[in-house]
């Protein structure tokens, strides 16, 4: 599962479909931002960093599978070890996971 609906739909109840949509790009820009800076060849504790900040922001948005695959990388970088397979990976996820974001989006608001 990439996306996490029922976290989506709680935060476009608290928030409103306005904010919720204002959100939803920032977050967007932001992330796909970060993933860009996700470079192999970084120190450890600069990619540790980077993989938490898509890691956390991915969580706050229900992209779970995009945080379970930062987590993974973060843990090794944070573990001294290089998550280069992680790395290459984030982009499709980040990817399939817009387009199940967008496939799915409508079923937000209709719970809002």
């Amino acid at each position: 599962m990439l996306i996490e609906w029922n976290r989506l739909r709680e935060l476009c109840l608290e928030i409103g479909p306005e904010d919720f949509d204002e959100i939803v790009e920032v977050f967007l820009e932001e992330v796909a931002e970060a993933i860009g800076q996700i470079d192999p060849n970084l120190d450890l504790a600069a990619l540790e960093g980077r993989l938490h900040f898509v890691k956390s922001s991915a969580l706050n948005l229900g992209f779970a599978g995009l945080a379970e695959m930062c987590r993974t990388g973060e843990a090794l970088a944070a573990g001294g070890s290089r998550p280069d397979n992680q790395i290459a990976g984030i982009p499709g996820v980040f990817r399939q996971s817009l387009d199940e974001f967008h496939a799915g989006r409508g079923n937000i608001y209709a719970a809002a």
